[in-house]
């Protein structure tokens, strides 16, 4: 649980419904207007929340609003982090933590790592290991290496035509060695 100092209640992170479609949007769209996620609007946001391959959702809701929201999906191709991961020897097979993202007004207190180890957590009792990737130029970057997420490289995926973009690759800490607070 976490608290927001304008708010007497502490935030709550529980598993998406389909009711809370609308309120992830609106979170995404004040996420995406303030801090660029995602790079590209989704012509179809709720469908983009939902991808084929979501193995779960969670949402953090605060006073009665969504306010955060993170998915793990099952590793498929073209997913960078699971690709890197996948090469190292002896390593549990992937899972991956995507759409986390915490509104501008929540941040700060917790949300976003609440988010982040109920995803990891899931993907854990599933037997398998989180991984994830973020915009090389993405500040996000520094919120999971924090956390304890460990790099796995770079990769460069095709956006589009004549589109390269750099990603950050990152690996959940085993289970033995504590992320940070």
């Amino acid at each position: 649980m976490t608290t927001d100092p304008g708010s007497s209640r502490p935030a709550s992170v529980r598993p998406r419904l389909p009711a809370d479609l609308d309120g992830c949007v609106a979170a995404l769209a004040l996420v995406h207007a303030h801090s660029g996620y995602p790079v590209d609007w989704p012509g179809r946001p709720a469908a983009w929340l939902t991808p084929a391959a979501l193995l779960a959702g969670w949402v953090a809701e605060l006073d009665g609003r969504v306010v955060g929201h993170a998915a793990l999906c099952a590793a498929g191709e073209g997913d960078a982090a699971a690709t890197l991961w996948s090469g190292l020897p002896d390593r549990p097979a992937p899972a991956v933590i995507s759409r986390l993202y915490v509104s501008p007004a929540a941040r700060g207190h917790g949300v976003g790592a609440a988010l982040l180890d109920r995803a990891a957590g899931a993907a854990r009792a599933r037997g398998l290991h989180p991984v994830l990737d973020v915009v090389a130029a993405d500040p996000a970057a520094a919120f999971y290496e924090r956390r304890g997420w460990r790099s796995l490289g770079t990769a460069v995926q095709e956006w589009g035509p004549g589109r390269r973009v750099l990603l950050n690759c990152y690996a959940a800490p085993f289970p033995d060695r504590p992320a940070a607070g």
